[in-house]
């Protein structure tokens, strides 16, 4: 899978910036569908997980075992570039169970970290599909009392979290949007590319409009 996209310069997410958590046993057709999909509105991506010291890491799909080479470290990443994108998505799969290891138990992983300083800052929109409300487990504060969706096995865990589980496809929750699965992931990527374009052309600079909907045509699944 080639993790590098041409970006088009008359797109509409033209000079915005999405990152992508990453590690191996990822869904395939997910992170290349957020690859093509970012790229060819404008948008340029950054894929990022804990390097553990190294200056890249190989990755391989959960189905096909595609690899993907990471060279972005999470841990690198200071409040200046963090405030520099305009989402942050957390992905389906195995990814956020991976990345929530942690290897004191009296402290969260560099990624629940990381995230838990994107939820502090409402210019960042947040991004969590399917099994990805996993990473967020450790910093459940986050979503208390917030609406969401998220894969069916995971609807008891959001509600231990305090979150408002919702039976969606999609739910929008201000800089919070989460979606059921991975198969959802053309419809998820396609209300972040129209939030982020509304932010863009002066439709809310700080915030972000909380809705919910169901998105019809997509199976449930992953």
């Amino acid at each position: 899978m080639a993790n590098e996209m041409i970006t088009l310069p008359d797109g509409r997410l033209h000079g915005r910036k999405v990152a992508i958590l990453m590690e191996t046993d990822y869904v395939e057709f997910e992170i290349d569908y957020y690859l093509r999909r970012f790229a060819e509105e404008g948008a340029t991506v950054e894929l990022l997980t804990r390097l553990w010291g190294s200056p890249s890491l190989t990755f391989t799909g959960h189905e096909h075992q595609v690899p993907i080479t990471v060279d972005g470290d999470l841990e690198a990443v200071d409040d200046e570039r963090l405030r520099s994108w305009d989402a942050l998505i957390v992905p389906s799969g195995m990814v956020s169970d991976r990345l929530r290891y942690a290897e004191r138990v009296d402290r969260i992983s560099p990624a629940a970290e990381l995230l838990g300083r994107a939820f502090a800052e409402p210019s960042v929109l947040k991004g969590v599909i399917c099994h990805g409300m996993w990473l967020v487990s450790p910093i459940a504060e986050a979503v208390a009392g917030r609406a969401v969706t998220c894969h069916n096995n995971l609807i008891s865990d959001v509600r231990h979290m305090g979150a408002v589980y919702t039976d969606q496809d999609v739910v929008v929750s201000d800089d919070l949007v989460t979606a059921r699965s991975g198969d959802h992931c053309h419809v998820f990527a396609r209300t972040l590319v129209d939030l982020m374009a509304a932010r863009a052309s002066g439709g809310g600079a700080s915030r972000w409009r909380g809705t919910t909907g169901r998105l019809r045509g997509v199976r449930g699944g992953r």
